[in-house]
């Protein structure tokens, strides 16, 4: 399966079973054989895939440098990309080389934003190799880290050049990744539809996950294309964002998973639009029955005005304003723009 996102810089996404290893001759079609390639990886997925991806790159003529930082969302920080900055300068990296970024959401996020920044810009390829970085973080360009005070609070669009999905990395994941990758794969059915939520509720996932990665994948390219820099229309993907995010930060990033910070997110959210009488009824009741389905959890033992405070750093806030993504229905969604002072009345009413 193949898909082209048409944005500034167009890009292909190639969804085939044992494509990571054919990265060679995919990124010999975009660049020299002169350039050189970084390979970044977290110490979790680098045992796994980073030399094989590796090899397969030099074969292609490509001459090729592996870098392996800590896993985990905690490290995801300025500090750990200074680094990256320092082995890319060392090893003389130009803007006619490029980063393969492999693994899941975190080194997605990392390594492409290094490939923003350095050198004010070079180009990177995705291989994505969790479910949550497949159907979601791999596409669309966003790149960033977090902050003390926030979750990507410091970002840059930067588009890959190719994103490279293999559906037989799954293989290697425990069942809490999958799980997790759920979470997002949900909420693209709760925004758009099509018929995606009822084969969740359906139970049909692991024997068409190639078609729901295609899906999945496809809602986000029909909405970055229309929407690049997130100005508009593009806001609907963070359905359930808000108050995952919040719940996050709360958590430390520890122990919490952002495909399950999301799913809470979505049924708090479902709740506080039923409560004002903006989303159709039962509709979080629907959310909360498919995510505890696939092991995800509904609810958070977090306190509400705690939550509401944590949104404050909530990049989507515009002055004393914060844009919250709701549901009509499922599979219809709109922007909701409310004071920030009103999230907690909101929260309350929801209860």
């Amino acid at each position: 399966m193949e898909l082209e996102v048409k944005t500034s810089s167009p890009y292909k996404i190639i969804i085939e079973r044992g494509c990571t290893g054919r990265i060679g001759g995919r990124a010999g079609e975009i660049f020299s054989s002169k350039s050189k390639a970084a390979v970044i990886a977290d110490s979790n997925v680098f045992p796994l895939y980073a030399e094989k991806i590796a090899g397969c790159l030099e074969k292609s003529g490509f001459k090729t440098f592996l870098y392996k930082f800590p896993a985990g969302e905690e490290n995801k920080r300025l500090a750990e990309i200074t680094k990256m900055y320092s082995f890319l300068a060392e090893n003389s990296f130009t803007r006619s080389d490029f980063i393969v970024a492999v693994g899941g959401g975190v080194t997605g996020d990392m390594a492409g934003f290094a490939a923003a920044t350095y050198l004010r810009g070079i180009k990177f390829i995705q291989v994505p190799t969790s479910l949550l970085a497949q159907i979601d973080s791999s596409v669309g360009g966003k790149t960033g880290v977090d902050l003390p005070e926030g979750k990507n609070l410091v970002g840059a669009f930067h588009q890959p050049s190719l994103v490279l999905i293999d559906p037989d990395t799954l293989s290697t994941l425990p069942e809490l990744f999958i799980s997790d990758g759920m979470g997002e794969a949900v909420k693209y059915g709760c925004i758009a539809g099509g018929g995606l939520f009822e084969k969740f509720e359906n139970g049909i996932v692991k024997e068409d996950i190639e078609n729901i990665i295609f899906n999945c994948v496809d809602i986000k390219r029909n909405i970055v294309e229309k929407d690049e820099f997130e100005s508009g229309c593009r806001m609907l993907l963070n359905f359930g964002h808000t108050f995952g995010h919040a719940l996050e930060k709360i958590h430390g990033y520890r122990g919490l998973t952002h495909g399950a910070a999301v799913g809470i997110g979505m049924v708090m959210m479902a709740k506080c639009g039923e409560a004002a009488g903006l989303t159709e009824k039962g509709t979080a009741g629907r959310i909360k029955s498919v995510l505890a389905k696939y092991g995800l959890p509904v609810c958070d033992s977090a306190d509400i005005e705690k939550i509401a405070e944590t949104t404050a750093s909530d990049k989507k806030n515009r002055g004393d304003k914060i844009n919250l993504v709701m549901l009509k229905k499922i599979g219809e969604s709109f922007i909701y723009t409310v004071g920030r002072k009103d999230v907690i009345k909101l929260l309350r009413a929801a209860q």
